[in-house]
């Protein structure tokens, strides 16, 4: 991102998942403050939508919307099962308009937003703005992640590495280095177990069909035109080597046309080669 911007990949998530709320399509995610926190009306949703659009790009802008709100679910339903279970504190990196903090269903359960100074300074406005209140459970902590290090943002913050947390990346690895990722990776690995990671990731456009290659890298040439590059991409192999080399012992992974037919109860419809992916891995011990 640029400095001194927020990011505008964490506006166009934003504006996806207040408009699948309004969409005549299958709910998949429910989030009362998505169209509150984008700022904007659910008519001007509706234009922006629809706006100068072919078929083709109707439907692929349907695909990813449906993902992005099956990522979200699965990151909540990753969450619901860990506190579950005992633990009493999720980190959001990368927290961008996420609004999990602002309707956590969990009084106890302390959570930490990590995101760009400028990113989580232009967030702020917008609660204020939209009237949501920040709730005592929820803590901000800035971090650049190219520049500073995740630990030192959360120790500022008062997270307790003593305990079992959960943490949320969503949307963010494509945009970072690999040594950055890696870094992050076994800093989560280091928590006290059990620890679970919700992320999700893309394939490198080289195992796409030439049709798909056109589509991912006008995609790409729009995020780095406007400052946000895509930077890292794994196969499922390679995530799964990584994980397990950072210390993790369990992966669920499972790849958007089947993560999102497991929440609608259909047959996955395999739009893509390459399709994104998203994943928990836990060290349990």
């Amino acid at each position: 991102m640029q400095l001194g911007q927020p990011s505008r990949t964490a506006l166009a998530t934003a504006y996806a998942r207040a408009y699948h709320q309004i969409a005549t399509e299958p709910r998949i995610f429910t989030d009362p403050l998505a169209i509150r926190i984008a700022g904007i009306t659910s008519a001007q949703l509706a234009d922006l939508e629809t706006a100068t659009l072919q078929d083709d790009e109707t439907d692929m802008r349907r695909r990813r919307r449906l993902f992005l709100a099956a990522r979200a679910r699965f990151a909540e339903d990753t969450v619901a099962d860990a506190v579950a279970a005992g633990t009493r504190q999720v980190v959001i990196l990368g927290a961008g308009l996420d609004t999990f903090a602002y309707r956590n269903p969990h009084p106890d359960v302390r959570v930490f937003e990590v995101d760009h100074p400028d990113t989580q300074e232009w967030k702020r406005q917008r609660l204020d703005a939209a009237g949501i209140e920040l709730p005592a459970s929820l803590t901000f902590a800035p971090v650049d992640f190219e520049s500073q290090t995740l630990a030192a943002g959360l120790a500022a913050a008062e997270f307790d590495r003593s305990r079992p947390a959960v943490f949320v990346w969503l949307g963010v690895i494509m945009y970072l280095t690999q040594d950055t990722i890696l870094d992050t990776l076994r800093f989560v690995a280091g928590q006290a177990t059990p620890v679970r990671l919700v992320f999700d990731y893309l394939y490198p456009a080289s195992a796409s069909t030439p049709e798909e290659m056109d589509q991912r890298t006008a995609r790409a040439d729009l995020v780095a035109s406007i400052g946000e590059p895509w930077l890292s991409f794994f196969t499922a192999d390679d995530i799964a080597n990584i994980l397990r080399e950072a210390g993790f012992d369990r992966v669920d992974d499972r790849d958007a046309p089947n993560l999102i037919a497991g929440y609608l109860g259909s047959k996955p419809r395999q739009r893509s080669t390459v399709p994104p992916h998203v994943l928990c891995a836990m060290r349990t011990a």
